[in-house]
């Protein structure tokens, strides 16, 4: 059985990848929907079969070349689109998409950015420059979770 991502009828698993390199993190443009052209955390689809450290690592390499070591679960949440485009849970209007999506943090370990799979930039921000990439409230807040988590890893060491 196939499921589609846009009018699906379960949920998607949806994985993302946070890298904190340097004192900045690895965010995507993304060229797809949804929030098509918008900045994000890299990520996509879980596929069968896969580990959900698989899959971060898999789609963060499609989608930026970096290679990482996936670290620890940074947040688990869901997002659901409806079909007006409104973000929430109407039992009314079907939705249109609907993630759970666990984000990790991530090490990088080799590769260079790139723009690659269904993204069309890539940028690296520090906690203080992401305000100028218009993240969702979802995004930011596990970015900065993810730097808080990283500066915590880094005092333990």
């Amino acid at each position: 059985m196939t499921t589609s991502r846009e009018y699906p009828d379960r949920p998607v698993v949806g994985i993302g990848g946070v890298i904190i390199d340097q004192g900045r993190t690895l965010l995507i443009r993304r060229g797809s929907e949804p929030l098509l052209g918008e900045w994000s955390i890299p990520g996509g689809t879980l596929e069968l079969g896969e580990s959900l450290e698989e899959g971060v690592a898999r789609e963060l390499l499609e989608e930026t070349g970096i290679e990482v070591r996936v670290l620890e679960l940074i947040e688990l949440f869901d997002r659901v689109y409806l079909e007006d485009g409104s973000a929430g849970a109407d039992v009314k209007r079907r939705p249109r998409f609907h993630f759970v999506i666990a984000d990790y943090l991530c090490e990088r370990i080799g590769g260079d950015p790139r723009a690659g799979s269904d993204v069309t930039d890539v940028a690296f921000a520090r906690e203080e420059e992401l305000t100028r990439f218009h993240l969702t409230e979802t995004a930011t807040r596990v970015l900065k979770k993810a730097f808080a988590m990283d500066r915590a890893r880094r005092a333990a060491k």
